[in-house]
């Protein structure tokens, strides 16, 4: 495919600086360009005027009755004026992006009618070839081809109009599942798809990462993310892992480098994701961020960000392609965040660190069969943006109460810096589970070199105990436990959610700011907490950060410069998803799915939104 080919110049090719809006600006790519930077060129709103923001329309994807419950998490993605989105039931859907009118779609499950979600598709992928428009939709455990123009299947990729995921991933599939959630990447004639599997303590499938031909949906090559015999990083496990371990799979987006012809990945941990006694070593290529030639699939560079991983710590979104001056130059570069609170950076095209990173001893392991690896990475700058290791002196003070519920939940639990492995008795992390950064990923302003995200500030815990009779694995855990006080409000001090600014010129955090708002605690005097955030934000030229993904279905719109926020909008419902803004006839819009309320204090209040929903917000039309 070629540059021509790839919607506009809002899609800029990884390592452009900015440049001017044009008078439509769209969000061709699910995070919002090639490079996933998830910045518009787009500058109508600002600070000066954001607060005047109003609901331009409404899309209601669920059918009218359905009573449709779950999580919406798709990243609506605009062409021209075209908005493709995946709504309630998984269908997907084309809509015009400035009034919100349905234009076609196709529901390859059927009609969303029941209560219970279908599960994840976080959006899709468009791409033009002269007359054809193609959309690539997730869907379960198939990547679905659709025509852009009409919505009915393209017969002609794969089969009859889709792939299956979990075949042509060169290991037997009896008994194990895979899907996909996220979009996948388009780099020239190929399509990069990514995959979801299980994480134990039973069989999992490996996350290898296949390429697509665009036009006939065959395989074009795979990567293997647990070595075969005689690939590089094989020895990194146990002799027999490649049968065995799964995992190591990229579940949270992909960037591209279309200049250079790169695909870059973010693996998730091996499973089983709390014992690797049957997966000795630093297991390559879990936890890394991986550089890899399009045309080939072979490795260019990686860098593994946690050496077998026993903490579920998934890097778990696309790597960010920056530009930043560093030590007086412009360095094309790779930023990625992370559930561990870190931002690591890397030359581009060689793989090398910005800054030193350091390998350091950790805690190990007590329980019998584990192998902890002895050290970690460390990076030195930027600064960590998530608070790291947790003890009893960090339990909540938001009441004598509730400091006195924690302490006593949490008597036998064992505290510890970050890395301290999991043991038979439960076992406190810090970042938890859902980091530091999620799936929602940051974005990047060109102009200034910052890059913003969203962070959770949130322990979870686990413990490991004996598998049923009869299993053939050695340990079985407890679930996973988000750490709460009797009201569910976290165990430990406050913020508990946090949107940051770094600035990846000078290696430093410029601001942090509480994200999301617990009433009930405002009203007795706590500060703004923040909440659990499940979602990203977006940047824009005209100095506005989006941003939802709080539990308190509200949509926010902050200061770039200084992390102020500038206008707030109930949905009555948790707006899950990073948001997109584009423009159409010279008017900014920015939108967002809603989901449901996940808010601990109070069901959601009355209001004119419910799950399955998007909201457009505009300016008052002149």
């Amino acid at each position: 495919m070629h540059r021509r080919d790839f919607v506009k110049a809002a899609s800029l090719a990884a390592g452009s600086g900015a440049m001017a809006a044009p008078a439509d600006t769209g969000w061709p790519v699910y995070a919002g360009d090639q490079a996933a930077t998830r910045f518009s060129a787009a500058r109508q709103i600002t600070p000066a005027n954001v607060a005047n923001l109003e609901v331009a329309w409404v899309h209601r994807s669920a059918p009218e009755g359905s009573r449709y419950r779950g999580s919406l998490e798709c990243t609506p993605v605009v062409v021209g004026d075209i908005m493709y989105i995946s709504g309630a039931g998984l269908t997907i859907q084309a809509l015009h992006a400035a009034t919100g009118k349905l234009l076609w779609s196709y529901a390859p499950l059927g009609t969303a009618s029941g209560r219970r979600a279908s599960g994840v598709c976080r959006g899709v992928t468009y791409w033009k070839d002269g007359s054809r428009e193609r959309i690539f939709a997730p869907i379960q455990n198939r990547i679905w081809c659709v025509d852009a123009k009409t919505g009915k299947p393209v017969e002609s990729f794969g089969e009859s109009g889709s792939i299956d995921v979990e075949k042509d991933i060169d290991r037997d599939m009896t008994g194990l599942s895979l899907g996909s959630t996220t979009p996948g990447v388009i780099c020239r004639d190929v399509l990069v798809i990514t995959s979801r599997t299980e994480e134990g303590p039973r069989p999992a499938a490996p996350g290898h990462i296949r390429a697509y031909d665009l036009r006939t949906g065959k395989r074009r090559w795979i990567f293997h993310t647990i070595p075969h015999p005689g690939e590089f990083g094989y020895e990194t496990w146990s002799p027999d892992s490649w049968k065995t371990a799964g995992g190591a799979n990229n579940w949270g987006g992909m960037s591209v480098d279309d200049k250079r012809g790169l695909v870059f990945v973010s693996t998730g941990s091996p499973a089983f994701d709390f014992f690797g006694g049957d997966r000795v070593g630093a297991n390559l290529f879990g936890n890394c961020v991986i550089c890899l030639d399009a045309a080939t699939g072979k490795r260019v560079w990686h860098f593994q960000t946690v050496h077998h991983d026993l903490w579920d710590y998934d890097i778990p979104c696309a790597p960010t392609l920056v530009t930043v001056t560093h030590k007086g130059r412009k360095v094309d570069a790779v930023a990625q965040v992370s559930k561990t609170g870190w931002v690591y950076l890397f030359e581009r095209a060689s793989g090398q660190p910005l800054y030193p990173i350091e390998e350091r001893k950790v805690p190990q392991s007590d329980v019998p069969g584990e192998k902890t690896y002895p050290t970690q990475p460390f990076p030195t700058a930027p600064p960590p943006f998530s608070r790291q290791g947790v003890n009893r002196e960090d339990i909540t003070n938001i009441s004598p109460e509730a400091r006195k519920y924690v302490e006593e939940q949490l008597r036998e639990a064992r505290f510890g810096p970050m890395f301290t492995p999991p043991a038979m008795v439960e076992t406190i992390v810090l970042p938890g589970y859902h980091g530091g950064a999620l799936w929602g990923g940051a974005s990047f302003d060109p102009a200034s070199e910052r890059l913003y995200l969203n962070h959770n500030e949130i322990p979870w815990s686990t413990s490991l105990k004996a598998p049923p009779q009869g299993a053939k694995y050695r340990y079985d855990f407890n679930g996973y436990t988000r750490n709460n006080d009797a009201n569910g409000y976290t165990a430990i001090r406050p913020p508990w959610g946090l949107m940051s600014a770094i600035d990846l010129k000078n290696a430093k955090i410029v601001w942090q700011v509480p994200h999301g708002e617990f009433k009930k605690l405002t009203a007795r005097g706590v500060p703004r907490t923040g909440t659990y955030i499940r979602g990203g934000c977006v940047a824009t030229s005209g100095g506005v950060i989006f941003n939802g993904g709080t539990l308190d279905s509200t949509f926010r719109a902050y200061e770039a410069k200084t992390g102020k926020v500038l206008w707030e909008f109930y949905l009555g419902g948790g707006a899950f998803a990073t948001p997109s803004t584009y423009t159409v006839d010279g008017r900014q819009f920015v939108a967002v799915p809603v989901s449901d309320d996940l808010n601990p204090e109070e069901p959601a209040q009355e209001g004119p939104y419910r799950m399955g929903d998007f909201v457009a917000f505009a300016l008052p039309a002149r």
